[in-house]
């Protein structure tokens, strides 16, 4: 539990929805620490190489000129690069190791729309062909890979993808190759993103894939709600649509942000089916907290690529609003890999279809190549603290015939649906654990917490 200093009473005004909810924090606890704080002696403005912001000259060179003086003269403590006021029109870039990427406020980096142009980059091992097409994938707008100490910060400028062009070629189908993340780091460690605004990703808005030592706090995305596959962070392998996509990584800490999306706003995950069992990096230690948004998807999702499996996530203070789902644990046959010592905790959520989802039947696969003998491991699931209100459905807890979930938790769990409508209720097959103080009480397989200890430790 959370050591107390007091309650802090929060007001949220969202578009049209408005509500006063009591959040008990206890202690600020946040991610500092995680990342070695860097401080750029040598400084350096994209105007320096010829960048104009005037939202139509192109600036991809100057951009290159500019990361090929931070590679190449290897300043001590690195190099920060400004970006002030304007907006900067540019293909997709690659950053280097040891530099800061510092959007004044104002500051816009822009992606063309120039598709035909845009760099292909081969599929991730672990996925094994592209997310959404056979074949390789087109590279992020801003791209890291191999890097070290890369900080992407500012005055809460903005990284604008102009996604509607993939959109609409994902919409009619005429993709050829799946399309690009707004940002991503591959194989990267001490990585940190902060204080800037991600608009209109083409696809998933931040991607850290195989990678260690991620901070992701005080950041805007935002997509509009019907926009295909733009999942906001995504810490492991990736769905269709992420805020914020973790994948195969560890040690990373998403906080103090707000997502609006078309998709799940924070996913886990770590591979796809027979590639991400082969690849084998799990998503570990992955930590989430107050972090506010609205999605007709998922609030908070792990998997349904789990192969490389995930453990010890802790999603805490979470505000959720006209979602489809709040909680969605999920995965399928073929999968492999385990789900284990998750706990979401502290979660207000007001409109949404389902308050809680866990299932065995979700998501799609790479080719007819999977083991359907592949099945996953789910344990250790804690779910207490959510408070929801016009909730349609209370929760669906499904897992697979042969391989049922075990240790599951609901503990301080109210979700209440809308006056005069159908209370809420829950569905549940093979799955045990236990329930402590649940409203709307669930399903008989979550035994009380004398026949269960799954809850022992939880309450």
């Amino acid at each position: 539990m959370l050591r107390a200093l007091g309650w802090v009473l929060l007001s949220f005004f969202f578009l049209e929805a408005s509500f006063w909810i009591p959040i008990y924090y206890g202690e600020l606890i946040t991610c500092s620490g995680i990342v070695p704080i860097s401080y750029r002696n040598d400084r350096i403005s994209i105007t320096d190489f010829g960048g104009v912001g005037d939202g139509k000259t192109l600036n991809t060179k100057a951009f290159q000129k500019a990361i090929y003086r931070i590679q190449h003269l290897r300043r001590r403590g690195g190099t920060l690069l400004y970006v002030p006021s304007g907006v900067y029109l540019t293909d997709s870039f690659n950053l280097t190791s040891h530099m800061t990427l510092y959007l004044a406020q104002g500051a816009v980096i822009r992606a063309t729309q120039d598709i035909l142009n845009w760099p292909l980059i081969a599929p991730l091992p672990s996925y094994g062909r592209g997310r959404e097409r056979p074949g390789g994938r087109y590279t992020s707008f801003i791209h890291g890979d191999g890097l070290q100490d890369v900080v992407i910060t500012g005055e809460n400028g903005t990284i604008d993808g102009q996604g509607d062009i993939w959109w609409n070629m994902w919409r009619q189908r005429t993709l050829q190759f799946t399309r690009p993340n707004l940002v991503e780091f591959v194989n990267s460690k001490d990585i940190v993103i902060s204080n800037v605004v991600f608009r209109d990703s083409p696809f998933w808005n931040i991607h850290p894939v195989y990678c260690s030592n991620v901070v992701i706090r005080n950041i805007t995305i935002l997509a509009p709600p019907d926009s295909p596959n733009t999942d906001g962070i995504d810490p492991g392998e990736s769905t269709l649509f992420t805020f914020v996509h973790t994948d195969s990584s560890s040690n990373v800490c998403i906080e103090d942000s707000f997502i609006s999306t078309g998709d799940d706003l924070v996913a886990v995950k770590s591979g796809w089916d027979e590639y991400g069992i082969a690849y084998g990096r799990p998503s570990s230690y992955i930590t989430i907290r107050r972090v506010t948004g609205t999605t007709p998807f998922a609030g908070i999702a792990v998997g349904s690529e789990t192969s490389g499996g995930v453990e010890n996530v802790l999603a805490e203070n979470i505000v959720l609003y006209n979602t489809g789902v709040g909680v969605n644990i999920k995965t399928n046959i073929g999968r492999g890999g385990f789900i284990k010592n998750i706990t979401v905790s502290e979660v207000f959520m007001e409109n949404v279809r389902t308050g809680i989802k866990v299932a065995g039947d979700t998501g799609d696969h790479p080719d007819n190549n999977f083991n359907p003998s592949a099945l996953p491991h789910v344990n250790n699931v804690v779910l207490k603290s959510i408070w929801g209100v016009k909730v349609e459905r209370a929760g669906s807890m499904q897992g697979l015939k042969d391989a049922p979930f075990t240790g599951i938790c609901l503990s301080n769990v109210s979700l209440q649906g809308t006056t005069g409508a159908t209370p809420p209720s829950w569905k549940c097959s093979d799955v045990s654990g236990a329930a402590i103080e649940v409203s709307p009480w669930p399903c008989t397989e979550l035994a009380s917490p004398q026949q269960g200890g799954s809850c022992a430790n939880h309450s």
